[in-house]
This record gives C-alpha cells, structure tokens and sequence, in this order.
C-alpha cells in the first residue's frame, strides 16, 4: 500500500484514530482527521493532532472528509454511522485502523479476538514470549493501537494483537499467522442489529484470510463456536476443560496438556498460575498452544507462565483495609465478565454495578449474585434497570457517582469482604473508557484511609 501524496480520511480522533493519523503522516500521506465529538475529553488527542501538525475537525463530519481517497475508521464508529454510508455511496474505500497497520507490519502476527478474556490473553501472550526470548509487541485493542507500533516492529518480531469484532469489521486483507477466538457470548448486538449471527460473524472475520500454513485457536467448549461452522483453510487447536484433544491443549487433574497428533508435548499445573479463577485457565491454555506452535521450549514457558501477574483493571487488587480487599475489575463490561469475578472469590461481597447497559440480561447472574453477593451499589444510566431487577430479593442502592459507591461500600464493608468494581456495563456514560473508571476507582481507594 503507497500513502505517498493520498488523502486519507481518519474517522474518531481517539486512540486507534491518532494512530492511524500519525502513521499516515510517516509514509508520505495527507491524513485529515474528524470526530463527532467536542467535548473537553478529546483535549489530550487533539494535543497530539497539533503537535504533529495534523489537520482535524471536531463536533461535525464536514463534507471535507470525503475530500479522500481512503476512509481509516475507528472502531468506537458504527458500521451505520451516516459518515461511513455516505463515503460508500461515494465510492470511498473504508478500512479499519488494524487493516491500515496490517500492510506495513513485517512481523509474525498474533491476533486474539473474543468477547472476554481478550484483554488478559494479549498481554499474558506477549509477557510468555518476550520471557522466552521472542521479541513481542503487545497492541491492538490495548494499550497502544497498532498503527502506533508497527513500524518499530522488525522481521523476527512477534506481535501480541488484540483484535475486536469493531476493528474486524473493516478488514480486507488482514491476515495473522495464529489467531485465537476465546469465546463467544452475547454482547454489543446494539451494533449488529440485535442478530447475535452477525456478532459471531464479524468475530469469525479473523481467520478469513489465513491459508494452510497459517493456525486457528478455538476453544472447543463455547456453544457458539460449536454451533455456528468454522469455514477455514488453517489448521485448528483447540483448548477444552471437557474433552480430550488430540490436537490442542485439555485439562486432567488440574493439569493443562497439550498434545501434537496424539503426542503428549507438554504440561502445566495450572495452580500455579498467579491470575485466579477458571477463566484464566483457559487464557492460559490459548496462550500455551500460541506458544507451542512457536516453537517456545517447555522449560522456558513454565516459568513464563508462572511469572505472569495480570493486567490492569482486570481483577486487580487495589488494596487491603481493614480485612477489606477493593478489586478493580472495570474491564468487566458484559455479564460473562461479572460471572467469571463472582466465580474468582469465596468472601461476601459488595458489588459496585452499572454504566452504559448494552441490553445485560441480569436474569443470567441472579443465582450467582443471591449466592455471593450481599449488596448492590448501582450507579450510571443503567442503575435504574439494575434496582428494579434485584431490589426485591436483595439489598440494592442507587448513588449517582463512583465515589459515593465506595465511601458507602467502605462504610458497610466488614474484614474478610470484598468490595468489587465489576460493572457489566460499558463506561461511556461517565467515562471516556474502562481505564479512566478503573483509575478514578483506584484513586477513591487510595484516599479512603
């Protein structure tokens, strides 16, 4: 791909969209950038669009954007947004950030799609590689958008990618040598007309283009990667609690082993992960067979294993006062997320609940919450929904702010409970994302005693 002297249009002036225009400017393009949004919160991006000296626009899409050879989008913009139906009515080609960096990446592409776990499994990846002694850049859909990395990225590099249905979505050739599909539950339908078929669809994307020499990794227990056919040309490994693979990685006794045609090649104890709970067993599994297939010595992966710590924002451990442990879990964004914290902890907890709901069934954790959790705090646009749901069968209180959540939760919480920020909700009510509600819980904790 030649950006030399092209006018690129770049839509959402976020993270991904920076990226994407800062990439442009270094290969010879013409980037022009446009956001609907004009709120103080875009300062810090625009920031950077003037220290580099790129054009933007804010709080409209002027007909100037269409003034472009190539749309990059965003993946915080719907597929439906009128900007992006209107440049194909006018025969603009629109590409995702990820499709743009794709074409100038001359590493080994790992990519990691999923509706939870992607997060930690990119990271735990990129940690297990860089500690065997392969060079990874961890990108994508954390952290650092791939556009921002990827001319650093050297032929024998690797890059942990993770990679979301939105940034999938407008994909043309991109193409990993291993990709992973951790699961498949409901969540975003809000963005694929409430079909969970177009959901699945946009995530099965990641293998599209990856041919025999290629890998897919699948986990063998998700209903809806059982029920909906994988048409590809790669080989698939598969991780399973339940079943015995052959090929891929499976659990006995507590133990993750991972086989090769029928060979056992390796095997781990998973109790000696330092990140709790089931579901990071199977990020764990994912993460052994990417590293098999790599080629990553056996001695060298258990350590890298055992080493990993986590990542932020996800089951993270703020502090300890007074017998109270505060967890940070503001990545949990769906249901499935909440689940899988509830799962994590045998103490009581106090559960913080509530941002921008993308249509939560709260009916799917009821037992699970009646079982575990001895009061709700609900907060954001969706706390009104939470209240009516659960009000009758437990304790459920509605606060306006996080603050008022954890002072009140401090309050009440007695030694040996939990106060747990796990949200099932999306941020963007009150915040710019998870990490900015995360770090704001992070910092009420800090100051309570």
């Amino acid at each position: 791909m030649n950006l030399t002297n092209k006018k690129i249009s770049i839509i959402g002036a976020k993270r991904s969209g920076i990226g994407a225009a800062k990439l442009v400017k270094q290969l010879g393009g013409i980037p022009f950038v446009s956001d609907s949004t004009s709120d103080e919160k875009m300062n810090h991006f625009i920031q950077q669009l003037e220290n580099e000296n790129i054009q933007y626009e804010l709080g409209v899409h002027s007909e100037r954007v269409f003034d472009a050879e190539l749309f990059v989008v965003s993946p915080g913009v719907p597929s439906d947004a009128k900007v992006i139906l209107d440049a194909k009515k006018k025969g603009i080609e629109v590409l995702s950030e990820v499709e743009l960096a794709f074409n100038f990446c001359a590493g080994t592409i790992i990519s990691i799609t999923g509706t939870n776990g992607k997060t930690t499994t990119t990271a735990f990846l990129g940690h297990v590689l860089n500690e065997c002694g392969l060079k990874s850049f961890v990108a994508g859909n954390i952290g650092l958008a791939f556009s921002e990395i990827v001319l650093d990225v050297k032929k024998d590099d690797y890059v942990s990618l993770e990679t979301s249905s939105f940034q999938l979505d407008y994909i043309k050739n991109f193409r990993a040598k291993i990709s992973m599909i951790l699961n498949i539950t409901i969540d975003h339908l809000d963005r694929y007309d409430n079909k969970f078929e177009n959901y699945v669809a946009s995530k099965y994307r990641i293998f599209e283009n990856q041919t025999d020499s290629d890998a897919l990794i699948i986990n063998d227990d998700n209903e809806a990667l059982c029920n909906y056919e994988i048409k590809t040309k790669a080989p698939i490994k598969k991780f399973s609690f339940t079943k015995k693979l052959a090929n891929g990685v499976f659990v006995e006794s507590n133990f993750a082993i991972y086989f090769e045609n029928g060979i056992e090649k390796f095997r781990f104890n998973l109790n000696d992960l330092f990140i709790r709970g089931e579901h990071n067993w199977q990020n764990a599994m994912a993460v052994i067979i990417a590293a098999k297939l790599l080629g990553v010595n056996n001695e060298k992966l258990t350590k890298a294993l055992c080493s990993f710590r986590g990542v932020e924002h996800r089951l993270e451990l703020v502090k300890e006062i007074d017998g109270v442990k505060y967890i940070n879990d503001s990545k949990a964004t769906n249901i499935d997320s909440v689940i899988y914290a509830l799962k994590s902890f045998d103490n009581p907890i106090i559960l913080i609940l509530g941002g921008k709901d993308k249509g939560n069934d709260y009916s799917q954790i009821n037992d699970l919450i009646l079982s575990k959790v001895k009061k709700i705090y609900a907060l954001g646009s969706s706390r009104e929904k939470i209240f009516k749901f659960f009000h009758k069968t437990m304790k459920v209180e509605i606060k306006e702010t996080l603050k008022e959540c954890v002072d009140a939760a401090s309050k009440e919480a007695r030694s040996g409970d939990i106060v747990l920020l796990s949200p099932a909700c999306a941020s963007w009510d009150q915040y710019e994302n998870f990490e900015q509600r995360g770090n704001e819980f992070k910092k009420i904790v800090e100051t309570l005693f």
